[in-house]
């Protein structure tokens, strides 16, 4: 528990340090500028490099909790259950 206090305290503490200086902010266009510091895109290129890796995450992350929270291992041949039969049989059934 103290670790996730002093976590949060370190995360609250530099939370200023992270967000944009007032030179920052006018060099990022809107709708980014208070982000962080540093230049925000400057080119068309630059927005479809971040959606994509943005589609790519959020298509990424549907199919890990799909497959984590319905995994359909139902079928007879996947390979879990011919591992659980084969200790089936070894074990004598126990």
């Amino acid at each position: 528990m103290k670790k996730y206090i002093v976590l949060a305290i370190l995360f609250i503490g530099y939370q200023p340090i992270l967000m944009a200086c007032d030179l920052c902010k006018e060099k990022q266009p809107k709708g980014l500028e208070n982000i962080t510091h540093g230049q925000g895109p400057t080119g068309n290129v630059d927005y479809i490099i971040t959606w994509s890796a943005v589609i790519l995450v959020v298509i990424t992350l549907f199919y890990s909790l799909k497959f984590l929270l319905r995994p359909k291992e139902s079928n007879p041949d996947h390979i879990k259950n011919i591992v659980w039969d084969q200790n089936f049989e070894e074990n004598g059934g126990q």
